[in-house]
């Protein structure tokens, strides 16, 4: 499941506001909490947690963890019942100064199902789960191919994860013995055929239904990558998929690894084209349809409140503190939210716009 660009920024800011904090012993509680888990359970096991700590020999230390406790205890309980998602929960003294007393509370649903349970205390807040939702969830699928062999595997944020591994029945080039050059040329034509038949299957079974697939990228030396993706050989519903043909050096796992070398730029693209295309779809209508846009922080701001923003558009280039405001305002009235890097053109040119687009819901003559 993708975090939208929403989801994203919030989640990078709870992350980064607890980043910066430090105990001076174990003392910072972290607790995450699945979905569906009894929430009951929770409030016992902490309060059994309570107990435990009265143990500890610091005093110090044995009251920062008592108290951080006591804090989520109470901050549970006003949950009626564990989020959908799950719930992360925080709680310590972050006072910077040693001897004095600063308790927070910090609880947030995950965007993304929660699988696993933790309780911990540290030195500092238990992060890594949340971390792991920002990484890309979508994968790739690699095929690499020449006429004697075919390795297919996923991209999975940064990692290649092999499937399938097949070699063909092409005879190699040596002589042909008592056979004419002519009959030798066809045998070797059909084993190819073959070939590219048994990796189009299989190319089929592995990405024809398969969720979260962002494209397909093919790749291997000579002409053979070509052969199969231009012949008749991979379904269209497939072959709709592939997004790039590279040349490579190399087949099997040096031609896996090449390929992801060689794909960084159809990769990069591919990550912000749904941007380029919302920004782009603002920039055409900008030109061509006035009132059915805006632009800048306070006429977009009005519109918004006016309840007649379908698609809001933010840059990245905004303070958090704007960009929450925005928020704020859109959110009642069901309008979309998008916030979009600097990272490509069109993202320049809204950040140039004044940081904050608008299509509306329907024209707006002022």
């Amino acid at each position: 499941m993708a975090l939208t660009e929403a989801q994203r920024f919030h989640l990078k800011k709870f992350i980064k506001e607890l980043e910066n904090f430090r105990g001076r012993h174990t003392e910072l509680v972290s607790v995450y909490i699945p979905q569906d888990y009894d929430l009951n359970k929770i409030l016992n096991h902490l309060t059994q947690e309570q107990g435990t700590a009265s143990n500890i020999k610091s005093a110090s230390t044995r009251k920062n963890v008592t108290d951080a406790l006591e804090r989520m205890i109470q901050h549970l309980k006003l949950f009626k019942k564990t989020p959908a998602n799950g719930l992360a929960v925080f709680s310590g003294n972050v006072a910077k100064r040693e001897g004095q007393q600063d308790f927070k509370v910090w609880s947030i649903e995950t965007p993304v199902p929660l699988r696993t349970r933790i309780y911990r205390c540290d030195k500092e807040f238990v992060l890594d789960i949340l971390r792991d939702m920002l990484e890309a969830k979508e994968v790739y699928g690699l095929v690499v191919m020449d006429r004697r062999d075919a390795n297919i595997a996923l991209l999975k944020g940064k990692t290649i994860v092999p499937l399938v591994k097949t070699h063909s029945e092409v005879p190699g080039k040596f002589k042909a013995g008592g056979q004419s050059a002519a009959r030798f040329s066809r045998l070797i034509e059909g084993a190819a055929k073959d070939h590219y038949k048994k990796v189009a299957e299989y190319m089929k079974e592995t990405f024809l239904n398969m969720e979260g697939l962002r494209g397909i990228i093919v790749g291997g030396p000579g002409p053979t990558k070509y052969d199969l993706v231009e012949g008749d050989f991979i379904t269209n519903e497939v072959k709709k998929k592939i997004i790039a043909i590279k040349d490579l050096s190399y087949t099997g796992e040096f031609g896996l690894e090449e390929l992801l070398e060689k794909s960084q730029d159809v990769l990069a693209q591919e990550d912000v084209m749904e941007e380029k295309k919302i920004v782009g779809r603002f920039l055409e209508m900008l030109a061509t349809k006035q009132n059915m846009v805006a632009y800048g922080e306070n006429d977009v701001m009005n519109k918004v409140k006016m309840g007649v923003v379908d698609i809001l558009l933010l840059s990245e280039d905004l303070s958090d503190g704007k960009i929450e405001e925005f928020e704020a305002a859109a959110k009642p009235v069901g309008t979309e939210i998008r916030i979009i890097s600097t990272q490509t053109r069109e993202g320049v040119q809204l950040r140039d716009l004044g940081k904050a687009a608008a299509i509306l819901r329907y024209e707006v003559h002022t």
